[in-house]
């Protein structure tokens, strides 16, 4: 069963990590995809690849989401590609973490505007082809740390919990509508970036998690697939953790 057959869907920051593995799930229920990627050209174009070897429409856009008229530019170009979106998730992000007596102005303004800003961006500008559409469903990545905090995460936490507010807000405000919005709080999900850390570093975090494993890109885009489709008809508002029991 193709729980998004012929559904279009904008996905921001999808060439590697959680994004990659959304976008790939997406296209095998079905979905026609659209991504943003900021940087290689050639990482965009395998992804295209991979995508349309499921047997649906795939085209990457080189785009900044915290840049308003280029977030408002890729929805008009989307639309005239695709026709209409009828997902967005908000994935991109990025981290800059420090203590916060060492924190400078430029760290915590390059990840508001890049992890908030961005989310604010793209679903003004997606309310124009989903309120036309009268529906529409809008996914935005938080993190645990947006809900407890963390040490040495101060900017990159205010960002993710200024995303679940947002959420809430846009769940009221376009509810009527048909147009569905929600927040997803990844836990401890082991991705490239966590491949970098230390080993030792790594199994800590699984050993502090009641599943006593990592998450994975997968167990993410299965929840972001849940809340694309029709079988969350009925869920808008929420933010839903996938964490393993970490904030049990």
């Amino acid at each position: 069963m193709q729980l998004l057959q012929n559904k279009v869907a904008l996905i921001t920051g999808a060439t590697r990590g959680i994004g990659k593995g959304i976008a790939i799930t997406f296209a095998q229920h079905g979905a026609n995809i659209a991504f943003t990627y900021v940087s290689s050209d050639e990482k965009a174009r395998a992804l295209e690849a991979e995508l349309e070897k499921l047997g649906v429409k795939a085209k990457g856009y080189k785009s900044d989401a915290g840049n308003f008229k280029a977030a408002d530019d890729l929805v008009t170009a989307v639309v005239a590609d695709f026709g209409t979106i009828d997902v967005l998730v908000n994935n991109a992000g990025i981290t800059r973490d420090t203590l916060l007596m060492r924190m400078s102005e430029q760290q915590w303004d390059e990840v508001i505007a890049a992890n908030l800003k961005s989310v604010f961006n793209l679903v003004k500008a997606v309310q124009r082809p989903m309120l036309k559409a009268k529906k529409g469903s809008i996914i935005n990545m938080s993190s645990v740390v947006g809900v407890k905090g963390n040490a040495g995460q101060s900017n990159y936490a205010a960002s993710k919990a200024g995303i679940i507010g947002f959420t809430k807000s846009v769940a009221l405000e376009l509810g009527s509508r048909n147009i569905r919005s929600n927040a997803i709080a990844p836990g401890f999900i082991e991705t490239e970036m966590t491949g970098a850390l230390d080993e030792k570093v790594i199994q800590q975090w699984r050993d502090s998690i009641p599943l006593k494993r990592g998450g994975t890109p997968e167990d993410v885009a299965n929840l972001t697939l849940f809340l694309a489709s029709d079988m969350s008809a009925y869920i808008t508002g929420q933010c839903i953790n996938v964490c393993g029991g970490m904030l049990t």
